[in-house]
This record gives C-alpha cells, structure tokens and sequence, in this order.
C-alpha cells in the first residue's frame, strides 16, 4: 500500500510520514536494489514502543543486579528462580519463560557444563561452580531480555577466564552494531575472539529479535562472515547472548526435560546476553 506524504507513517508513530520513516525507507530501497537482505517494518520499532521496552528492560537490570546481590553458595537454584519470580511480579511484570512452551519456571539458570536453558530445581550452588541466569520480563505486553554469568565463591582459573573472555566475545559483538551494515558484522567479531583464546562457539543457539513478541526475527548468530546476514537499521531490538565453549561446540538436550542443553565432552560453557537498540549513529544498550 503506497503512503503519501502528509498520511501517518507506517510504524504507528503518529507523525507525518515525511516526518518519520520516508528517508528511512527511501535508503532502505537503496540497499534493497543492490542486493542487502533488509528488515521487514514489523522489526522497526517506533519511539513509544522503544520507551515501553526500556521500561522492562529496568526491571530485568533489577533482577540480574538483586540475583547478583544474592547469589551464593548453598543457595539451590530453585531459590535463585523464587527471586527472579517474586521481584518480577512485585513490579506489576511478568516472568516470560513461565510457561513458554511449556517452561516451568521463571528464568533459566545453567551451571557448569549446561549450556543454556537449565531448569532451576534442587541442585545446591557450591564454591567453584559457574552459573548463567537468564531473564526475560514482559512488562505492560513489551519484552525484554538478558543474561549474565555468576561465578559462585572461589573458582578455577580456567572457568574464571572462560567467563571474562565470553564476555569479552559479547562486547566485541555489541562493538560491531552499525546501523546499516550487516548483522554478519557482530556474527565474525563475536567468533574471531573465541576462537583465538582457544573457544568454540555454539551453533544450535544464538539471538535474536525481541520488543513485541519474546522471540522474534532476525536469529543472530554468533559465529559467520562478514558483510552477510540482513541489514541492521535504527529501530531493530536484538539480543547478543554468545554462549562459548571450553572445548567441542558439540551439544545434547536433557531427554528427560527435553530444555537443557549440555555440552558433549562434559566441558564448562559460558554465556552473558545484552539486548540492543540499533540506532540512527550507533546502538544503545537496553538490557544488560
């Protein structure tokens, strides 16, 4: 449907669409002729939905800092989970892998050599053990998401370095975000510094588009070539949440609860996850 000039953009801002996205989409054609693969306009998020999706990015900041403030030994990460699902709903938000196709719990919590997706139980924190919590909160029908590494008491030097260098792999991703470059971009950063300390990076899992819906286009991956993949624009909202490997990038699934994820040689696995705005001369940072 063709708009004019005077008529209400598309993205639902309210404002005249020369005003708002008619540069944007003019440069989007651009690119499109030259062969990019481009964003659909459901992906482009406007300035209302941008502040609402801050707004649950504040509470998930919340949690991961009072999970941070908490966290200990002896501790099972059944507790961890009732900390993350209290605080969410004292916020008026909600937990949004409760009951995610079929999720138990409220938030994911992996240690060691699970990869992502573990489910908390009875499992008793001990000194020396890492652990990822996952937190995704809907606030208000808008989605945010993050994770972060915990390493419990004292750990061993090569865990302590896997955490900082998947951190680092994060970063370099996040680094990488250009408006109007390719998602390709974050994929190699991310890759490259993994494998040069000696890593490997998860195939099976990566991020991923998020703000209206928990899971949304595009997947990003976390290892791959420059200058490929879709084009990033100002408006996107995704997640970097590389998860880097000790040893093999090989994994298997619980057959019993069909979610978590291990890795097959039994070696540790790390994970930190931000959720990034594209913007019109960078990115920003929503959840951390």
């Amino acid at each position: 449907m063709r708009i004019g000039r005077n008529d209400n953009c598309w993205c639902g801002s309210g404002e005249k669409y020369k005003k708002c996205h008619m540069s944007f989409d003019e440069k989007l054609k651009e690119f499109k002729r030259k062969g990019y693969e481009v964003p659909h306009r459901s992906l482009i998020k406007n300035k209302e939905q941008i502040e609402k999706i801050k707004a649950s990015a504040k509470i998930n900041n919340e949690i991961l800092d009072l999970v941070g403030d908490q966290i200990k030994a002896g501790m099972t990460t059944a507790e961890v989970d009732k900390i993350v699902y209290d605080y969410t709903i004292s916020k008026g938000a909600e937990p949004a892998p409760l009951g995610y196709s079929g999720f138990p719990k409220s938030c994911c919590t992996s240690v060691n050599d699970q990869i992502c997706h573990g489910i908390p139980d009875d499992y008793v924190l001990k000194e020396g053990d890492i652990v990822n919590v996952d937190v995704s909160t809907i606030l208000d029908g808008y989605y945010s998401d993050a994770s972060r590494m915990y390493m419990i008491g004292e750990v061993s030097d090569n865990a302590k370095r896997l955490v900082d260098v998947t951190k680092e792999c994060m970063i370099k991703g996040i680094e990488a975000v250009k408006p109007w470059t390719r998602l390709g971009n974050v994929s190699q950063a991310v890759q490259e510094h993994a494998e040069k300390n000696g890593y490997s990076v998860v195939r099976e899992f990566g991020g991923h588009g998020i703000g209206l819906e928990f899971h949304e286009d595009p997947f990003v991956f976390h290892y791959g070539t420059k200058e490929e993949g879709v084009l990033m624009v100002p408006g996107m909202i995704f997640t970097i949440e590389p998860m880097i490997n000790e040893g093999t990038h090989e994994l298997f699934i619980d057959a019993d609860n069909g979610w978590t994820s291990y890795t097959d040689d039994g070696k540790l696995s790390a994970q930190w996850e931000n959720m990034i705005l594209v913007t019109e001369d960078g990115y920003e940072i929503l959840a951390k």
